[in-house]
């Protein structure tokens, strides 16, 4: 049963993909918002195969922290099922991602349409750079921010170093950040072909005001309630295994 839930879910994938491809092409004449609406139809689509076909519904733990403007969300990062069932939960929002994604046939060329903030990450500190002049951008056109601060996908039980691009980007805006804990790869590992069925838990956290607050301390409140959720939540994570922290450089 498996098996034929995981096929069924690459064939939408195959269909639907190239479809709204082509539709995201003709967008380009609208204005960011207009093509992000018209866009982000597949994100809802691929949910709800997500919640029906591979079995993978979600539940959601403080929703009333989810404040009522454009904020920047920091969240734990397993696999692609949070990159869309995020767009599922919160409001219109837009992804820090690797410019080279573009290139990738039809996902690329219509996620090109959409105002995420693309960047070269082999730019140092001018990818940072990047990622705050094109956020405060969106953020000041109500979009919200969504940024993996671990800068990829991490293991149940494991962590890696939080790095510094959202805390610098809530330091410059102002916005608030919202932290977020799940489990999604209990069911959706990393670069699994197989997905298993279950329930995913979405923990929300309160929205930290930045204001006044130095980057540093921001990503220490964000990262400080995101693996404390995470232990909480999830022990079974933890129980019987150590995940030292990851110090290299970014």
């Amino acid at each position: 049963m498996v098996l034929i839930r995981n096929l069924l879910f690459m064939l939408a994938l195959a269909v639907l993909t190239p479809l709204y491809a082509l539709i995201a092409m003709a967008t380009f004449p609208f204005g960011p918002k207009t093509r992000h609406r018209i866009i982000r139809g597949w994100p809802h689509l691929m949910a709800w195969v997500v919640k029906h076909v591979l079995g993978i519904p979600y539940r959601l733990v403080g929703a009333e922290n989810i404040p009522a403007g454009p904020a920047i969300v920091m969240s734990k990062h397993m696999s692609a099922w949070e990159t869309i069932m995020l767009q599922d939960i919160f409001p219109p929002m837009v992804f820090v991602m690797k410019r080279e994604i573009h290139k990738l046939p039809f996902f690329g060329w219509g996620i090109a349409q959409m105002p995420m903030i693309a960047i070269d990450r082999a730019a140092g500190k001018d990818a940072l750079a990047q990622v705050v002049e094109q956020g405060i951008d969106r953020l000041g056109h109500g979009f919200w921010v969504t940024i993996f601060p671990e800068g990829t996908r991490v293991a149940p039980g494991s962590r890696k170093r939080y790095k510094a691009g959202g805390a610098v980007l809530a330091a410059k805006s102002g916005a608030p950040v919202v932290p977020v804990a799940h489990n999604a790869g209990e069911f959706w590992a990393r670069n699994a072909f197989l997905k298993r069925p279950g329930e995913v838990v979405v923990s929300i956290g309160p929205a930290i005001d930045t204001q006044g607050l130095p980057p540093d301390e921001i990503n220490r409140r964000a990262e400080a309630w995101v693996e404390g959720e995470m232990h909480r939540l999830f022990p079974h994570h933890y129980k019987h295994r150590h995940h030292p922290r990851e110090t290299s450089a970014a």
